[in-house]
């Protein structure tokens, strides 16, 4: 049984600011189990008792999990004094827990996990569970079989130790290459330093993939959604240690 106040119910599923709730109850709106209740401090019964605002049921998640597209120029952060954070992209009317999972640089855009989950944003970020992240890159310089071979054996990018191996699918070789690059790591701005060891520049950079969750390539930069019903399923697997 987990027991938590009224306003914190509410202001978890985001129908009000903490301040507008507690008016909100004073004024006879909140009602528990079908009987109003006036004070913000009520305890309430989460898998038992049912809430409702106005007469509209408000049905409590522990987990929200969202998928947004980051576009470049925001920072992944909860809160910044200077720069935008990926959380201002989300409603106004959110629950304050919820923290993105991992960090994408300043001009990388891609897949980002927004999620109040700890337990499972430590299972996708661990080193030692080796959950791969899929990039998409565009790169200043030719990308060949050597590339792929170094890519393969670990990089020396200045850290105590090399790179874990990683994957280089070359998408098109030129003057400006296109390729995939799959790692198991997340160091600070790993797949740039790791191309900057090999003399190569990354110009563009994209996430589209993180352990089993994939970008949805409808979403617009900026745009995020709910995860559907079989994409948490896939997440709870992993966070459960179902491979």
């Amino acid at each position: 049984m987990k027991k938590i106040r009224l306003d914190k119910y509410l202001a978890d599923m985001g129908v009000d600011s903490r301040t507008g709730i507690r008016q909100r109850i004073r004024q006879g709106q909140a009602a528990v189990n079908g009987e109003t209740v006036y004070k913000a401090d009520f305890r309430v019964d989460v898998e038992r008792d049912s809430v409702s605002l106005q007469g509209v049921p408000v049905p409590y998640e522990e987990f929200q999990y969202f998928m947004l597209n980051k576009p470049q120029g925001v920072v992944t952060a909860t809160r910044d004094r200077r720069e935008k954070t990926v959380l201002e992209l989300l409603p106004a009317l959110r629950r304050r827990d919820l923290s993105p999972v991992g960090r994408l640089d300043k001009d990388t855009e891609g897949l980002l996990l927004i999620t109040n989950d700890g337990k499972l944003a430590h299972r996708l970020l661990s080193p030692k569970k080796h959950v791969k992240k899929e990039y998409f890159a565009v790169i200043d310089g030719h990308v060949g079989s050597a590339d792929q071979q170094a890519f393969r054996e670990g990089l020396d990018i200045g850290d105590e130790m090399p790179t874990l191996p990683a994957e280089l699918f070359i998408l098109e070789a030129g003057g400006i290459s296109e390729v995939i690059v799959t790692i198991e790591e997340g160091r600070f701005h790993q797949i740039k330093r790791m191309f900057e060891a090999l003399d190569k520049r990354v110009t563009y950079l994209k996430r589209i993939s993180m352990g089993p969750l994939k970008l949805d390539e409808t979403l617009k930069p900026g745009q995020y959604r709910r995860l559907a019903e079989e994409e948490q399923r896939a997440l709870l697997e992993l966070k459960n240690g179902k491979e």
